[in-house]
Formats: structure tokens, C-alpha cells, sequence
């Protein structure tokens, strides 16, 4: 179990502890639902999560086979809803992998992409697309 402390400032901000290293994150609500854009959006980390969660798995299976992951990068589009209820309803992520991964390995690290936990968690509804360009 691991746990975060997470405090309402005011003005649609909040304060997150992740209490086992202390470190801090802000959020804010974005200026398209009555917020200041000032930092991440609590569906913002969603999007962010799904990212890192990704090369993090990956970087996992690379690490236990010695394919060289390092330099990988993510960008994610995060689309909402226009309706009600509000929600994420796409997350685009566009992967950039080094070339230097061996061909053989591309497949096992995309399939290991997909089983991250955080992809697996996110509800059904919610679309996702994710890319790998390599090299």
C-alpha cells in the first residue's frame, strides 16, 4: 500500500504528498472547467500516468533482457468529453524508442506497453491509441 496526501487549497487547487518520498505535486482545474491552467490537472496526471506507467514497463522487460531503453520519450493528447459527464474520453500516446533496440525485441516491449497497470485500469470507455515509432 502506498499513500498519498492530498489537501483542497482553495481556488480549485490542491497540494499531493506521496508519503513514502515526500515529493509534491499541485494540481489545478484546466481553464476549460472554471480553473487557472496554473499546473496539472487531476485528468492531466491521468494522461501522464498512462505515459510513464508505459516506459516504465517497458523499461522493466528492457532492463531484464539489456536492450538499451534509455532516451525513450512520450507525448500524449488527452481528449475529453464535450458532454455530460465529464471525463477522459481518448488518450493518444505517440512513443519514440531508440533504434538501437534490437528488432526482435520491439514486439516484446510493445506487448509489454499494453499490459502496463495503469493501461489496465483505465475503464473501458475510455479510448486508447498508443504508437511506437522506433529509431
Amino acid at each position: 500500500m502506498v499513500r498519498i496526501d492530498v489537501e483542497y487549497k482553495g481556488s480549485l487547487h490542491t497540494d499531493c504528498v506521496h508519503e513514502p518520498s515526500g515529493t509534491r505535486i499541485a494540481t489545478d482545474a484546466p481553464r476549460d472547467n472554471e480553473g487557472l491552467g496554473d499546473c496539472y490537472s487531476p485528468t492531466d496526471l491521468v494522461a501522464t500516468a498512462l505515459a510513464s506507467c508505459v516506459l516504465t514497463t517497458m523499461g522493466i522487460v528492457a532492463r531484464r533482457h539489456d536492450w538499451p531503453l534509455e532516451g525513450a520519450t512520450a507525448q500524449v493528447d488527452k481528449h475529453m468529453t464535450t458532454g455530460t459527464p465529464r471525463r477522459i474520453a481518448r488518450l493518444e500516446a505517440r512513443f519514440a524508442l531508440p533504434g538501437a533496440v534490437p528488432v526482435e525485441a520491439r514486439p516484446v516491449l510493445e506487448r509489454a506497453a499494453r499490459g502496463c497497470p495503469v493501461h489496465g485500469s483505465l475503464h473501458p470507455d475510455v479510448e486508447l491509441d498508443l504508437s511506437f515509432t522506433w529509431g
